[in-house]
Formats: C-alpha cells, sequence, structure tokens
C-alpha cells in the first residue's frame, strides 16, 4: 500500500488522505469482487467535464460540434492509454492471476479503465479541485497538440468542399418534418446531392443540427463515390 501511495504522491501529483480509494481504482474485476468498475464510471463524468471546461477556455470561437469533437478526441481511449502508460500505472493495478498471465498489465483497455478510476477516487478523496488539476497535468501535453484542423471543421462545412473539389452541385437541403411541441421540437431534414443521386435524412433538436447530422452521413456516402 505505501508504495502505490507513494507512487501517487510523487508520479501522478496526488497525495491520498483515504488510501483505501486508491487501493480499489487499482483493483481490477479480476482481482477481487470490490473492485475500480463503479470509480470508473465516477472518473468518466469528471474527466469529461473537466475536458469540456479546458476547450472551452482554450477555442473561444469554436462552436458547440467543434467543441464536441475536440473533446472526443482529447478522451478517447488510446490518449488515456497513452497517459496511463506515461505515469507507470501498469505495475500498480491489481490483476487475477488469469489477467496477470494474460499479460493484463499492459492491455490497454484495462490501463485506461484504471485512470478513469483513479481520478474518480481522487475527485472523491480531495473534491473537484485535485481532480481538475491532476487532469489538467495529465492532458496538458494532449491539448497543446489539439487543433481544429480540417477533420473537426462541422459536416455541412467538410461536405461543400468535398463537393467543390469534385466539381459538383452544393447540397440541397430542406426540412421534411417538424414535429413535437413549440419548446421541444423535432426537425427532420434531408440533403440531397443531385450528382450522386443520394437524398440522406437527419434529425435534431433544431434545423442546424438536423442539417449537420445530414450532411455527416451524406458525406460518409458521397466519399465512396470520390
Amino acid at each position: 500500500m505505501k508504495g502505490v501511495a507513494d507512487w501517487a504522491r510523487g508520479t501522478i501529483g496526488y497525495t491520498f488522505q483515504d488510501a483505501r480509494l486508491l487501493d480499489l481504482a487499482l483493483t481490477h474485476r479480476s482481482a477481487a469482487a470490490l473492485h475500480n468498475e463503479r470509480l470508473e464510471f465516477l472518473g468518466d463524468a469528471v474527466l469529461g467535464m473537466v475536458a469540456a471546461e479546458l476547450l472551452y477556455a482554450r477555442y473561444p470561437a469554436a462552436d458547440e460540434g467543434t467543441l464536441s469533437r475536440l473533446r472526443a478526441r482529447l478522451v478517447r481511449r488510446e490518449t488515456l492509454e497513452e497517459v496511463a502508460r506515461s505515469v507507470d500505472m501498469g505495475r500498480h493495478v491489481q490483476l487475477g492471476s488469469g489477467e496477470t498471465r494474460s499479460g493484463g498489465h499492459q492491455r490497454g483497455s484495462i490501463l485506461a479503465n484504471a485512470l478513469e478510476a483513479v481520478i474518480g477516487a481522487v475527485f472523491l478523496d480531495g473534491g473537484m479541485t485535485p481532480a481538475r488539476e491532476l487532469i489538467r497535468r495529465l492532458l496538458s501535453g494532449h491539448l497543446a497538440k489539439l487543433a481544429i484542423d480540417e477533420d473537426l471543421r462541422d459536416p455541412k462545412t467538410r461536405l461543400q468542399e468535398f463537393l467543390q473539389a469534385q466539381g459538383q452541385a452544393l447540397p440541397v437541403y430542406s426540412v421534411e418534418q417538424v414535429s413535437g411541441s413549440a419548446h421541444d421540437q423535432l426537425f427532420e431534414v434531408v440533403c440531397r446531392l443531385d450528382a450522386f443521386g443520394l437524398a440522406v435524412r437527419g434529425k435534431g433538436s433544431s434545423r442546424r443540427i438536423a442539417e449537420q447530422q445530414a450532411a455527416e452521413q451524406a458525406l460518409r456516402e458521397a466519399d465512396r463515390y470520390g
């Protein structure tokens, strides 16, 4: 227990008041009936909120869709695995004998889940402030490398640029149906690409969201022809 506590203090920069939380966060379900999955659930929520907060501050001009895509990239499984490896988390995860024999200490999914569980444990042990600081430290390098590049631009823009590059006519969007009450409407939009003979539908709580959804799907369909 002392070695794990020393690791947490020295490597991830947090001293636990309740060392049992840290021990639980590093216990895989293969090792004990009381394991880290509940802490993983909590840590995932805290991570998502803090990542959103960091991106909101870093990209003041980005719209909701762009921020959502940036957050997905920032907290994707591959990123969490890389961060977990960088703090040598695999050495401290407690596994059952079967998982140990099969190389579970280096399995990416186990490491990423343990990282989320540790974040959840820090949140329970010390509150939001240390959890936020921990996430900021762990993700700082990845946050600095993020860019609002072509892949993160909104689907309508990407679809338009794709069609222009192909020398094709621009898409035509039309609202096919609006349902629900005045304060809870659902828009159904069709995006038509005459050059490809496509008519793709999208739904959303606003016309803009429905159009973006339709454009995303239309881009995937049209790309098969491009």
